[in-house]
This record gives C-alpha cells, sequence and structure tokens, in this order.
C-alpha cells in the first residue's frame, strides 16, 4: 500500500475543511455521509474524485453504530449539508453511505432516511471498511475502522471481501474508561481523550480496551492466513494504538497518519449510480 499517495489525499481533505476547493458546476459532485458515533461527516468529491469540501459536527446520535436519535442525526445531516451547499453554490443531489459490517437491512434503511431526509438520493451503502479501501487500496490483509462504537473488520484476499465483522467496542468505551479513572463527565473525558499533550497518560490508562480491540480482530481472523493490519476510524488516531495491536495480535500493523477521514473520504468515493 502506497501511505504516500494516502496521506497526500487526507491532507487533502482536511484542507478542504477550511477551503473550497475549485470544480466544475456542470459536473456532478460526490457525496459520503458518514454517521458515525462520534462525529457525522460529509465529504464532496469533483468527478475526478479530487477533495473539494468537507463539513462534521460532534454527535452522539449513534450508538454502536445505531441510530438512537433519528431527529437528531437528520436535523444534523440537514445542517451539514446546508453549509456544504452555500460554499459550493450548487445543490447536493446524491450521497454514498457506510453501515457497520454486519448492519440488519432495517438498520441500514435508517441510515437511508436519515441521508434521504436531507434531499439527498442514496446511491450506494456499503460496510465501513470496504469504504475504507476504496482509499487503501490493498489487495490483501484486513482492514480494521475503530469508530466512536463499534470495531469493525474486513478481510480482503486478492482484493475481494471474503469476511467482515463487527463488535461493539470502541472509542466511547475509551471515553467512559478515562471519565471513571478521573471521576470526570464523558464529554470532559471526551477533551481529554483528543488533547495531543495528554496522549501518552491517557494511553496508559485505555490500554486495556485496546488489547480487547486487538483480541476481537485475533478472534475473527484465527482461520484466515493475513500478514498485515491496517487501522482506520478516529479511534486509531491515539498513538501507539498500532503498537499494541501488532504486540497483541503478532501481525504487521499499519495505519496513515490521520486515520480518522480515511472512511468518510471511501464513502464518497463510491457515490455513483
Amino acid at each position: 500500500m502506497n501511505f504516500d499517495r494516502v496521506d497526500n489525499l487526507i491532507r487533502q481533505v482536511e484542507s478542504s475543511i477550511q477551503v473550497t476547493g475549485e470544480f466544475n458546476k456542470r459536473k456532478e459532485l460526490l457525496v459520503g455521509v458518514d454517521l458515525g458515533t462520534a462525529y457525522i461527516v460529509l465529504v464532496v468529491l469533483d468527478e475526478e474524485q479530487k477533495p473539494i469540501a468537507c463539513e462534521m459536527q460532534f454527535a452522539q446520535v449513534l450508538k454502536d453504530g445505531l441510530v438512537v436519535d433519528y431527529i437528531g442525526a437528520s436535523r444534523i445531516v440537514r445542517e451539514l449539508k446546508a453549509k456544504l451547499e452555500e460554499r459550493l453554490g450548487v445543490e447536493l443531489t446524491k450521497a454514498a453511505i457506510a453501515v457497520p459490517p454486519g448492519t440488519s437491512e432495517g438498520d441500514s434503511k435508517t441510515h437511508c432516511y436519515v441521508v434521504e431526509g436531507s434531499g439527498m438520493d442514496v446511491v450506494a451503502i456499503l460496510d465501513e471498511p470496504s469504504a475504507a479501501n476504496a482509499v487503501l487500496q490493498i489487495k490483501n490483509g484486513v482492514i480494521v475502522d475503530i469508530g466512536g462504537g463499534t470495531t469493525g473488520l474486513s478481510i480482503l484476499k486478492d482484493a475481494e471481501v471474503i469476511y467482515t465483522a463487527d463488535e461493539a467496542t470502541g472509542g466511547t468505551h475509551l471515553s467512559l474508561v478515562v471519565a471513571g479513572n478521573y471521576g470526570i463527565s464523558f464529554e470532559e473525558a471526551e477533551v481529554i481523550k483528543k488533547d495531543s499533550k495528554r496522549q501518552r497518560e491517557i494511553f496508559t490508562i485505555v490500554r486495556p480496551v485496546i488489547q480487547k480491540m486487538a483480541s476481537i480482530v485475533s478472534h475473527h481472523i484465527i482461520h484466515h492466513k493475513v500478514s498485515d493490519i491496517y487501522l482506520v476510524g478516529g479511534t486509531c488516531c491515539l498513538e501507539g494504538i498500532e503498537e499494541v495491536f501488532q504486540k497483541e495480535t503478532g501481525i504487521r500493523t499499519h495505519k496513515p497518519t490521520n486515520p480518522f477521514l480515511v472512511t468518510p473520504l471511501g464513502i464518497a468515493m463510491n457515490c455513483k449510480v
């Protein structure tokens, strides 16, 4: 996998949060909507899959990857879409979405309804690790997507997904451990967890949860020959998480410079009729 290519793409998405890229208004835009447990992210690409705009908002309207506050989720997606349309000067009419592996048809439809309620047609539904692979482009290995609520994985062989799984352990659980350790609120724990100056301190506290995530992956890949693990998702921004995974699984583990935006970007890349 070419990490230079991946990191360059992610830097473009990061830049598009503040600066809107140039694009042909006569061409159809690609939109990815990532309904996460901690953040809702919308990424817009031009017809050549170049990032041109991104908006996101912290939200607690999903639990373990499932919508628990439909009205709240719908409101946030509408607001983010409106911000993007104001920036771009065009209407966004279609979008792709992703759900945790193994999500039921009914829960997938709820994700669709949230996005369609904003005025966009949902043209593609992917599982999150597979969406991430639109960016990573790995042929063999396991992609592990650790978001706010779940740890999802897809095993790939010769560029084909041969196995998927998802379990309810994610960044929210890290925040709960931090909150309990310091006797503070969940919201305060979220802030501390993201403080780069306290990463080493926090890592010691949450290491057992990370080890559990690694054990989840080990359990699911035990009957498959896997040589490499690729980490994506907001929780994987935690410095040193890849080292714990490699030690616990015994398998080489990699992650991009910013794993948080990989899946939202990959979702947008799949916004095709």
